[in-house]
């Protein structure tokens, strides 16, 4: 009986043991089979996760391209070729397929071409009935852009930086040849033209010398303000004019009746020598002509401008 109670015993001890290495084998096999469930989530999300990139990949690449092609050509007033030129850099940037070529010549000559066909838009810094008859003005288109000031240079070393309007007036007309009848040294005064196709030359004829025109002096036979400049500033005694946006201190920049030629001057209405820095074109312009006429009123190039001492935008609505 003894014994009999004895391997029951060893009976039951056995049979629970193999029923916890079931439990213990089931445990460990819903273990096991966990973590690859979340390797598999993980997985899943790295693939997702590397969908989108790929999507997002072949969103940029399928991204409309940009579909503005063409050429654009301008010519004329050298006194806004800085800007244009600079806006024109920044237009084929965002433009691949378009080509701006960009030329001076005056603005006489940039008005001529464009009427002729020759180019697609001639720079000016007068109103085109100053330049051409009147029947080739109304064929044309004006897109004013911006304003730009003007100012009467001299060598560095005349001794005087501000004159009346009179005295540039009467220098100009050949009534004061010597820089001491201003207040200067005793130094002749060597004035320096621009040709008649002078958008510049235009300006300060109407505003500065009351519509009479300079004597002939030493007449460059280019109309290029960067001429003007370097002239004036190798030749003692030299005076002559141009666009604010060339000015540097290679020579000196005359006051006019104690006002500086600046932007913010011209603004306030007490620095009288400003044009309208028009673009025309013979008829409505379309396609790449017309997106970059449209580019040159934006606040980009509006900022360009102010940069290069050109008064845009909010600014130039200021200006009567």
């Amino acid at each position: 009986m003894k014994n009999s109670r004895k391997r029951w015993s060893i009976l039951l001890v056995s049979v629970m043991l193999m029923l916890s290495l079931v439990v213990l084998s089931a445990c460990s096999g819903s273990g096991d089979t966990a973590a690859p469930s979340n390797d598999a989530s993980t997985s899943d999300n790295s693939a997702s996760g590397s969908d989108d990139t790929s999507s997002n990949g072949s969103s940029e690449e399928t991204a409309p391209a940009d579909d503005l092609s063409g050429t654009v050509t301008a010519a004329g007033s050298t006194a806004l070729q800085p800007l244009v030129e600079a806006a024109a850099a920044k237009f084929m940037e965002l433009h691949p397929n378009v080509m701006v070529t960009v030329q001076g010549g005056g603005s006489g000559t940039g008005l001529s071409q464009v009427s002729d066909g020759a180019v697609d838009i001639g720079n000016s810094d007068v109103f085109a009935e100053e330049k051409l008859d009147a029947d080739k003005a109304k064929e044309l288109v004006d897109h004013q852009v911006v304003a730009q000031g003007f100012t009467a240079i001299a060598h560095k070393d005349v001794g005087v930086d501000n004159l009346t309007k009179q005295q540039l007036k009467d220098i100009f007309l050949g009534k004061i040849t010597n820089w001491k009848d201003v207040g200067g040294k005793d130094q002749a005064v060597v004035v320096v033209n621009r040709p008649t196709s002078s958008g510049t030359r235009a300006t300060f004829v109407k505003v500065a010398f009351d519509g009479e025109e300079p004597i002939e002096g030493n007449t460059l036979t280019e109309d290029s303000n960067g001429t003007v400049l370097k002239t004036v500033a190798e030749t003692p005694g030299a005076i002559s004019y141009l666009g604010l946006a060339y000015l540097n201190d290679t020579v000196m920049a005359l006051k006019l009746d104690g006002i500086e030629p600046t932007v913010d001057n011209i603004i306030a209405g007490t620095y009288p020598i400003w044009s309208w820095g028009h673009m025309y074109t013979k008829g409505e312009p379309t396609g790449a002509v017309k997106a970059f006429l449209d580019f040159m009123t934006t606040d980009d190039v509006a900022e360009i401008a102010r940069q290069k001492n050109y008064i845009a935008g909010s600014d130039a609505a200021k200006l009567k």
